[in-house]
């Protein structure tokens, strides 16, 4: 059985690589961006770091298409880099290729262990985290960091959180865990049935405060919560 977090990622990443797009936010036209340099990442980056980077190593899980990826890699940093989807990787390959930057791309899931044996400068979550719902998956995907992230690291996170003027439409937020529920009969591991429909989870939105207690408990200090709905944050890991 896939886990609830593949099937609208398989699917979208393929539409990405078929129709020669750039970045996930272009499959839906209100959020597409401007080109591939502009990841949607990128000006909280911009602000937290500042090139050049030479040497720093770098760990992006979830990196998607690639864009941090080949931003860092073009600031001189040692990029792993690392996707649940095939099609992402592929995408992301061919685009650093036409860059010439040597960025170590390869397929896997964060919470199941996968990634490298390194002790990174930076390990960096692009609106991954967000897709990641259930508990203990969450403490999977923190645990995982905590191992490669160095001593000295920082930890960087863009992330959606809890707007209340977020219109869902048809999906239901619950209020106390934040898991956003979504009708679909697509095959995954977590499901419940509200009036008949079946829904699967897609995302997580948490207030800021939340967040912030969430990180603090999974071992890490945030230095910095900021953005749009303290959805960019600074951690390091709890001396």
């Amino acid at each position: 059985m896939p886990r609830y977090y593949e099937h609208e990622h398989r699917q979208g990443y393929a539409r990405i690589r078929r129709d020669g797009l750039d970045h996930w936010n272009d499959l839906h036209p209100a959020d597409s961006g401007d080109g591939y340099a502009n990841f949607a990442a990128r000006p909280f980056l911009e602000r937290v770091l500042t090139p050049p980077l030479n040497g720093l190593s770098v760990f992006e899980y979830g990196c998607g298409t690639g864009g941090a990826a080949c931003w860092l890699a073009a600031n001189g940093c040692v990029v792993t880099a690392m996707d649940l989807i095939p099609d992402a990787i592929t995408v992301a390959r061919e685009r650093a290729a036409l860059q010439d930057l040597d960025i170590a791309f390869s397929v896997g899931d964060i919470c199941a262990g996968d990634g490298p044996e390194i002790s990174a400068d930076l390990v960096l979550d692009c609106f991954c985290l967000q897709s990641v719902v259930m508990d203990e998956d969450r403490e999977a995907l923190f645990r995982a960091v905590r191992e490669r992230l160095a001593t000295s690291g920082r930890y960087l996170i863009a992330t959606a959180t809890a707007d209340p003027d977020r219109e869902y439409g048809e999906d239901i937020r619950d209020d106390g865990t934040g898991i956003v529920w979504t009708p679909s009969n697509a095959p995954g591991d977590v499901e419940r049935r509200i009036g008949g429909t079946r829904y699967v989870p897609t995302r997580r939105h948490l207030t800021p405060e939340t967040l912030h207690h969430e990180l603090e408990s999974a071992g890490f200090e945030v230095l910095e919560q900021a953005g749009d709905g303290g959805g960019e944050l600074v951690c390091r890991r709890r001396p």
